[in-house]
């Protein structure tokens, strides 16, 4: 994928950024979708998910593992 440069456009009272196609379906999104922007160390980044939870969700995945007996006795 090569996109070169995108131009900033007035839509109504804000300004945006209109995405190819081919950029639409990289994301894995379409008209309607939420998309979350976040500066990272090389620049911004665009994905289709919130960043900070696969971060949050990888953890639990950790916790839940090592403490499930733990955590069901601490669930009744």
């Amino acid at each position: 994928m090569n996109v070169d440069n995108l131009k900033i456009e007035k839509m109504g009272d804000t300004l945006g950024l209109a995405l190819p196609e081919e950029v639409l379906q990289k994301l894995q999104v379409k008209e309607g979708d939420t998309v979350y922007i976040s500066e990272t160390p090389d620049g911004i980044e665009i994905t289709n998910h919130r960043p900070n939870l696969d971060k949050a969700m990888q953890a639990y995945q950790k916790v839940n593992e090592k403490y499930k007996n733990a955590l069901r006795e601490l669930s009744k």
